[in-house]
């Protein structure tokens, strides 16, 4: 009976219009969450626009043309290899291949089909990114603790102090939606459709190799777990064994995943002539190497001898409560998948070199870091509720207008 049930579902997933209804169907029961986003985020673009033009800057200017997104726009205008955006450090002609294709490539698409320009298609692709990762996001919570706890965990993500990365053109809103998705396509078996995202994550940044490591991680999972039932189950039946699923799209997952990193910092490597080690040695250019943490360390260190400004010390807040968030979601036990891609994107993070600053924006696409945070809210009673976020709307708006506008180091 319950396989005629599954044979069943299996047929009605299959016909016309079934994934349109599906479609439909998940994006109703994410609406809250996602109407929650997008109000918590249209206070901060309204924020800083107030801002803009109080101190006479255009907002669409100071979203979407600022550090890295010059970069961007300068690779999708003009393509790799061009002079450094306004003159900004560094001056190298090898500089802009540190800035992974995806994001520019998909600029350079939509400016040339619709006539918006690359600043303004820059900011809508960003913008859409958001309110996709916001629902990936939600469709992970949801399925492994429940409606309520992915709505906070959404919530969560749209509230971090440095979430006024999420409405600016940058890369990280980007990698949050594959990374997101790929990881419910881990939760729910649907192993091609993870590699193919993992692909896409690790042409948009650095770090979308944590996709790849999870999609890694759940096939070897898999393949252990089927090891395991098919020494258990050498006296069963065939009929039942014919139903186990197969293992190859696992096999498939594991090895494309890595296919987009890889891809590009060979391409890198070719460009610049100097091989695999080509791409490090641009990012040499930038002062970024792996140090496992020791420069990471050296910057917290400097907060207690130096008067240093603060987004160095709200820095190393989000830095050590991270890590904090890092041991109570292992202490939780969550699926292998998505404890191994959050704690690559953390190790990533704290062990390269310089821009300690920016170490919370590293962080912004780990947001399963939020959920033990999340359910705890979950459980909270309303006004515990109220208290928790509204505080954290009090400093993640008002932070994210010093963060943009008024702090002397780069995001």
């Amino acid at each position: 009976m319950a396989a005629e049930t599954v044979d069943t579902a299996a047929a009605a997933a299959h016909r016309p219009g079934s994934v349109r209804v599906h479609v439909r169907a998940a994006l109703r029961r994410a609406a809250p969450a996602l109407a929650l986003f997008a109000a918590v985020r249209c206070a901060g673009v309204l924020c800083a626009a107030l801002w803009a033009w109080h101190t006479g800057r255009h907002p669409r200017n100071l979203l979407g043309a600022t550090w890295d997104s010059n970069w961007y726009l300068g690779v999708a205008r003009y393509g790799y290899g061009s002079p450094a955006p306004h003159h900004m450090w560094p001056p190298d002609h090898l500089a802009d291949l540190a800035f992974f294709p995806l994001y520019p490539g998909l600029i350079r698409g939509v400016s040339a089909v619709l006539p918006v320009g690359a600043l303004n298609a820059g900011l809508l692709l960003a913008w859409t990114a958001s309110a996709v990762a916001a629902w990936g996001i939600f469709a992970v919570g949801a399925h492994l603790y429940g409606r309520r706890a992915g709505t906070f965990l959404v919530v969560l993500w749209a509230l971090l102090p440095h979430a006024v990365i999420e409405s600016l053109s940058y890369t990280e809103p980007l990698l949050t939606a594959l990374a997101a998705w790929a990881l419910y396509a881990l939760l729910t078996d649907r192993p091609l459709w993870a590699g193919a995202l993992a692909v896409l994550a690790g042409l948009a940044r650095p770090n979308g190799l944590a996709v790849a490591a999870a999609v890694m991680v759940a096939a070897a999972v898999r393949m252990t777990a089927a090891g395991r039932t098919w020494r258990r189950g050498c006296d069963l039946e065939r009929p039942v064994l014919r139903r186990a699923r197969p293992l190859w799209p696992y096999w498939a997952a594991a090895l494309i995943a890595p296919a987009g990193w890889l891809g590009y910092v060979l391409w890198v490597g070719a460009r610049t002539g100097a091989g695999p080690r080509g791409y490090f040695r641009v990012q040499e250019i930038w002062g970024s190497r792996f140090d496992f943490g020791r420069d990471t360390l050296r910057s917290v260190k400097r907060l207690f001898l130096h008067n240093e400004p603060l987004v160095q010390h709200l820095a190393a807040a989000v830095v050590a409560v991270a890590i904090l968030l890092l041991v109570l979601l292992v202490l939780d036990r969550p699926p292998l998948p998505l404890l191994a891609y959050t704690a690559v994107l953390v190790v990533m993070a704290l062990g390269g070199t310089g821009y300690f600053p920016s170490k919370p924006r590293f962080l912004l696409p780990a947001f399963p870091l939020l959920v033990p945070a999340a359910v705890a809210l979950a459980r909270a009673r309303p006004r515990s509720v109220v208290l928790a976020t509204g505080s954290l709307a009090v400093l993640s708006l008002g932070y994210g207008v010093y963060l943009l506008a008024m702090a002397p180091l780069p995001l």
